[in-house]
């Protein structure tokens, strides 16, 4: 049992917090890695540690931290009011959603939100009352430079008192390693780093459904499995696109060329794939796509779609959708997405289409962190005797199908047949 300072709540770490997170829970150590696979509770182990821990240390405040602020509020601002509920302290905490912000009554302390996408708010932190000695890094994945983690690393400075320790968590799918992370914190030993991997299995609260899910995975998709079942990290060769790079640019910049051409497409998804609407310029003489905004969700309806469409600005836009479902584009006709075509697909399409994109550079906006994370994973397939083929990996391939439909019109030619 445990008890948090004033009007003494007892919490039973057992029933509320499960097994298998011993060490993490227990360690002080100035960086806590947790690397693991979907739904091995790694999230939501870390929210119910900070409300537990920020009550009974008086004095300790939180950072938290994204690659792009907007995603905070449906994920780890999310996780962390989970976790208030789940312990019944919601009359101890103040939730405000305009600042971003969560506030524990009794002391004052609080939990901060930021993204790398305003550095600035990240360096100039200054907190009202103890010390701001936790940072939680979550999808940590998406920090794509060791710089840009090392800046939020040195933003954890000076003396804390008492019982109080400086840290940070990252946690994070093991999509890529050859990613940063890997080097820094699990290829050599560090007392002061705890490196974790996770699986689905250290999570006692899934179903007999939730299980399932993965079982089939391993039977049906082994490659995929050993990452998002057991969180062991991606081996990627055969990278199909290699001609990119991730660039910070104005939108209204590039808009000024009258050569540049607007470029959406848009991938259906629902229960276990995302929907996915790409967003892009490209300039075809000098061979340049310019990759600037996203959409990347599951569970959305095609209503949903529409209103998620339109929130960002684009019901006008030309937008080529995945022919395969051509009941879902008449009906986001139906809604008002007037300019939604379906992609043409047919016999050696896919293959086209792509050879089409390798003669372009392509330019990535870091705000596009979904696109970032398929087109560093989107690779060639193996045959049986693990040779590469000419057929993409079925996975990391929503933006990059969607990618494929928006530009379509370009790579079309008389002698081609998609039929």
């Amino acid at each position: 049992m445990m008890m948090v300072n004033t009007n003494p709540v007892e919490i039973s770490l057992k029933k509320t917090v499960g097994d298998h997170y011993n060490k993490f829970w227990r360690f002080k150590g100035r960086y806590r890695v947790v690397k693991g696979s979907r739904a091995s509770k790694k999230s939501k182990t870390a929210a119910l540690w900070y409300i537990i821990n920020m009550m009974a240390c008086p004095g300790a405040n939180l950072l938290v931290v994204r690659k792009v602020f907007r995603t905070l509020k449906d994920s780890c601002f999310t996780e962390l009011k989970w976790a208030i509920n789940r312990l019944g302290v919601q009359t101890h905490w103040e939730v405000k959603e305009s600042p971003l912000e969560m506030t524990y009554s009794h002391t004052g302390q609080k939990i901060y939100f930021r993204g790398l996408d305003d550095p600035l708010k990240i360096t100039s932190i200054t907190v009202e009352f103890g010390s701001l000695c936790w940072v939680w890094i979550e999808e940590s994945y998406e920090i794509t430079t060791e710089t840009d983690f090392n800046m939020i690393d040195e933003s954890v400075r000076g003396e804390v008192a008492g019982n109080l320790f400086k840290q940070i968590t990252l946690t994070f799918n093991p999509w890529n390693e050859r990613h940063w992370i890997k080097k820094r914190f699990f290829d050599k030993p560090d007392p002061d780093i705890l490196a974790m991997t996770t699986d689905y299995t250290m999570n006692e609260f899934l179903d007999d459904a939730d299980k399932k899910v993965f079982e089939s995975m391993k039977e049906n998709n082994p490659r995929r499995y050993n990452v998002a079942g057991l969180g062991n990290w991606g081996i990627v060769e055969g990278v199909i696109y290699e001609n990119w790079r991730e660039e910070r640019f104005e939108l209204s910049e590039l808009k000024e060329n009258k050569e540049m051409q607007s470029i959406f497409g848009l991938d259906f998804g629902y229960t276990n794939d995302p929907s996915a609407l790409f967003c892009g310029l490209v300039e075809l003489k000098n061979k340049k796509i310019w990759v600037f905004d996203e959409m990347y969700e599951k569970g959305l309806s095609n209503k949903a779609i529409y209103e998620k469409i339109t929130a960002m600005g684009y019901r006008k836009e030309r937008i080529v959708a995945d022919s395969s479902e051509p009941k879902s584009i008449d009906e986001l006709d139906d809604l008002g997405l007037f300019n939604i075509q379906k992609a043409r697909k047919g016999k050696d399409s896919v293959m086209h289409g792509i050879q089409f994109i390798q003669d372009f550079e392509i330019i990535v906006h870091p705000d596009c962190v979904n696109f970032l994370t398929e087109i560093s994973n989107y690779s060639w397939d193996n045959d049986k005797f693990g040779v590469k083929i000419n057929k993409p990996v079925d996975g990391f391939n929503h933006l990059m199908d969607a990618m494929r439909y928006s530009i379509e019109r370009f790579s079309r030619s008389d002698t081609f047949s998609f039929n």
